[in-house]
């Protein structure tokens, strides 16, 4: 569960968020409606405690943002998966070591890492190409890399922000396919965009930012 309460953040060149309420209930898939420099990737960083609030506070799966010490935010981040419309795997790794690095930084153990990887590449449809490296797949391909890898450590939230920019109509459908599937097994996931018509036609809650404000 994520629960903004009267949240303010600001840059210090401008942007940021002002006064915002906002409710992500477990296993919730919400769009984050908005254009370019509404607010969308502040939130973003907000939930994934890279910045605080500077008025109001947040409750994120039973951590509040006025308590938390600094060494519980990598436990946290550990929870939440981030997908984004660049990809941002590792070019010198081939496609299992980029989702196994996810568990490696968290010291898992070798043996869950094979077995974890090996599952969430199957999960999301390569895992025949499981030693390909990343310039040698598709854009559709390299997000569902990434997504894999976002999913590694069983995150309770997928964070996916502008996930199908880069891609084709037929590649966004599929990813948002994909990101539909895992939802439907219980992870949240908040997916930023500017496409209203896309968000509209998923059927989803939708919450429209604009100027740092929530419109609805």
């Amino acid at each position: 569960m994520i629960r903004f309460f009267n949240v303010t953040f600001n840059y210090q060149g401008g942007g940021g968020v002002e006064n915002i309420n906002l409710f992500v209930r477990n296993g919730e898939f919400v769009f984050l409606v908005g254009p370019s420099g509404a607010g969308k990737s502040t939130i973003f960083k907000l939930i994934y405690m890279e910045e605080f609030p500077e008025r109001g506070h947040i409750l994120l799966n039973g951590y509040n943002s006025q308590e938390i010490t600094k060494s519980d935010i990598p436990y946290i981040r550990r929870k939440i998966g981030m997908v984004f419309q660049d990809f941002k795997l590792l070019q010198d790794r081939n496609v299992y070591d980029n989702v196994a690095f996810a568990m490696e930084i968290t010291g898992a153990r070798r043996s869950s890492i094979n077995k974890r990887v090996l599952e969430v590449l199957r999960d999301v449809g390569l895992s025949h190409k499981k030693m390909k490296m990343p310039w040698e797949l598709s854009g559709g391909e390299q997000q569902r890399v990434a997504i894999a890898r976002a999913i590694a450590n069983d995150p309770f939230i997928i964070l996916a922000d502008e996930p199908t920019g880069n891609l084709d109509d037929e590649n966004r459908d599929e990813i948002l396919l994909l990101l539909k599937k895992i939802n439907n097994q219980g992870t949240s996931i908040i997916m930023a965009t500017h496409n209203f018509e896309m968000a509209k036609q998923s059927g989803y809650r939708i919450i429209r930012i604009e100027n740092g404000m929530i419109l609805s």
